[in-house]
């Protein structure tokens, strides 16, 4: 791929020709990869959720989004509205790199409710002329009629003393009557950290700084990135991005993690005795996740499909990455469970149903194929000691599930799925289960899969490129019987 120039890279929007913008859009929306029911960039770079609410009746979904190629450059928000989480309306960009504080990108941030209007907390990046960079937490008011409006100055204008510039990535929630702000920093030692701020008498362009969180972390990588914090089934969580982990065993496997803690948070002292630091998807492409509450009171997630510092295939396409499908989190056993939002049920056309055995001489062929289908397979009777889904399957091209009954460890191996990002090496991502698989419920889109074990037990996501012969799914096992029920329904998307 071409290397981009600074000057490229933090070119404007606003001064990009029609022309060249058409001619890009034609150029993407011609890309075989394109996704038929994720959300994913019109043209250019699509990265961090971000400003994810239900507000007033509708959803409101945000990414990160450089527009004019598939490289980290000048970022915008580009903001969805949703009726149901399902199908999505492009609304285009929403918040601008247009001031003084955000001239050098409108970084991440979430979005919250105050006085019956809808505000966005965002991390504002400006470089100066030597290429220092300053980080400031900025607010900005949605007025009525859809327009912007944002505080002339940043509400929290640098990191306090003790900290770099790698100050950003605020989460706005509500305690005891104040809004407080959780923001993903780095001390002077180079550690990632927690920084708590909260308003002075709810006025939001007055924040004061609570204290840095003490968890059981204190050598955990140089960068806590995207942290979330909220309450769930009488837990208290904190989601987040620390960058910097050294792979252990099956463990940290990916450039950067994406994971949680749960356990109790002292808002008093600013203290969090919590259990371990857990993967939330043991897939190769999955980050920067934010969530939300919904219409019904429950917990979502929407994870960034792909991760910083990877060359995708469809990099050369002019466009990169894609949102997850939105999954619904719950706290049980004491570890988060991630299923599928019930409401992309909405998309099922066309449903085929299988039955019988599969073992070592005799692999089950499914008379029905497909680019973009939920795969449901019930495990009823197993004897066998590994099971072997193969999805997206043709001459060349096959994308493996390994599940080993003795170790109760699921792999999914892309060695062989088509083409691949040319700096990963290796190709295989594994975890063990916590009980015998018994359920795969598997998302296959045009160029990604998202795999949920066990009803949610553990989810593993990953980018694919296969071939567009690729549509065969088949099943055997490396010595003994399985026996399997499939059911399998097209998705029905809009690309």
């Amino acid at each position: 791929m071409a290397e981009w120039s600074r000057e490229e890279r933090y070119r404007r929007l606003e001064d990009v020709e029609s022309t060249q913008l058409e001619d890009l859009k034609h150029q993407v929306a011609s890309s075989k990869y394109r996704q038929t029911y994720h959300i994913q960039p019109e043209t250019g770079l699509l990265n961090d959720p971000n400003g994810l609410i239900y507000f007033d009746g509708k959803y409101y979904v945000s990414h990160q989004w450089f527009p004019l190629g598939a490289v980290h450059g000048l970022k915008y928000w580009f903001n969805y509205t949703s009726d149901d989480l399902v199908t999505f309306e492009p609304q285009g960009p929403i918040l601008k790199p247009d001031t003084p504080y955000d001239s050098h990108g409108v970084y991440s941030g979430s979005a919250f409710e105050h006085e019956g209007h809808l505000y966005y907390m965002y991390t504002g990046n400006h470089r100066d002329d030597n290429w220092e960079r300053y980080a400031s937490q900025m607010i900005a008011k949605v007025e009525k009629d859809g327009t912007i409006h944002k505080f002339g100055q940043p509400v929290i204008a640098h990191q306090p003393d003790g900290y770099t510039s790698h100050f950003r990535d605020p989460k706005v929630f509500e305690y005891e009557g104040e809004f407080y702000a959780i923001i993903g920093a780095q001390n002077n030692n180079e550690l990632g950290r927690f920084l708590f701020y909260k308003t002075v008498e709810r006025q939001l362009d007055k924040w004061e700084f609570v204290g840095e969180l003490h968890t059981n972390l204190e050598d955990f990588g140089y960068m806590w990135e995207c942290p979330d914090y909220f309450k769930l089934d009488g837990e208290d969580v904190i989601l987040f991005s620390p960058q910097g982990l050294e792979a252990k065993g099956d463990k940290f496997r990916n450039i950067y993690q994406s994971g949680y803690i749960i356990g109790e948070l002292d808002f008093d002292s600013l203290t969090f005795e919590h259990n371990e630091f857990i993967e939330l998807d043991n897939g190769f492409d999955f980050y920067a996740p934010q969530t939300f509450v919904d219409e019904h009171g429950k917990r979502i997630l929407i994870g960034w499909m792909g991760l910083p510092e990877i060359n995708y295939p469809t990099d050369e396409e002019g466009w990169a990455h894609c949102l997850t499908i939105p999954r619904e989190l719950s706290v049980e056993d004491g570890k988060l469970r991630q299923r599928p939002l019930k409401a992309l049920e909405k998309l099922r056309t066309n449903k085929e149903t299988a039955l019988g055995y599969a073992d070592k001489f005799s692999r089950m062929l499914y008379p029905y194929e497909g680019t973009q289908y939920e795969l449901n397979i019930e495990i009823l009777e197993n004897e066998a000691s590994e099971i072997y889904f193969e999805l997206r399957t043709s001459r060349k091209c096959s994308t493996l599930i390994t599940y080993n009954t003795r170790e109760q460890k699921i792999t999914l191996d892309r060695t062989e799925s088509g083409l691949l990002p040319n700096n990963v090496t290796d190709m295989t991502r594994s975890t063990i289960l916590d009980t015998p698989l018994k359920h795969l419920q598997i998302f296959v889109d045009t160029s990604s899969i998202e795999i949920f074990c066990n009803d949610g037990e553990r989810v593993l996501t990953s980018r694919i490129f296969p071939d567009e012969a690729a549509t065969g799914i088949k099943t055997s096992t490396m010595s003994g019987q399985v026996y399997l029920q499939f059911t399998k329904y097209e998705l029905k998307g809009e690309r």
